[in-house]
């Protein structure tokens, strides 16, 4: 292909999706704040995904995988296998329930509990560090615009 026609048919493509493409935009930032977060609660030898189900089964008590992928909005074998190091470092526990013996269990240990409260500050420190240089208003109204995302219809792990 000569080099007119080429330049002619980068001329005639539209814009790159990637400039408006909102999947992109919000992995980006995702993988962004992730990593910063990561870090921050590197010490404690968590990562942020980690933390955020130590908080929520601290806060919740059990609950089934199934459920607690719901609150993160995760797929369940994603959170089965989010699960296992937790598990194998003594953290959480997962069992089947005694009420349905398919569904599991999970359940936050003392141990999960205290390395999630070691945690909490680098967390914070994380938190009120965005919030500065983002701004704390502009921090709500991300939160609130991405929890209103949640909220579009879609349904990515039904099945």
């Amino acid at each position: 292909m000569g080099e007119e026609a080429l330049e002619e048919m980068m001329v005639a493509t539209p814009t790159d999706p990637g400039d408006s493409c909102n999947n992109l935009a919000l992995r980006k930032a995702a993988r962004y704040l992730g990593a910063t977060y990561d870090k921050a609660l590197a010490s404690v030898g968590l990562r942020a995904t980690q933390f955020s189900i130590l908080q929520k089964l601290s806060a919740h008590g059990e609950t089934t995988i199934t459920s607690l992928a719901d609150m993160i909005a995760m797929d369940r074998t994603t959170m089965a296998s989010n699960l296992k190091p937790l598990a194998r470092e003594g953290l959480v526990t997962v069992e089947p329930s005694a009420a349905d013996r398919r569904a599991r269990i999970v359940t936050i240990t003392p141990e999960g509990v205290s390395r999630m409260k070691a945690a909490l500050p680098l967390w914070r420190e994380m938190q009120d560090r965005f919030e500065e240089s983002f701004g704390a208003d502009d921090a709500a109204r991300l939160r609130a615009a991405l929890e209103a995302v949640l909220q579009t219809g879609f349904t990515p792990w039904a099945e």
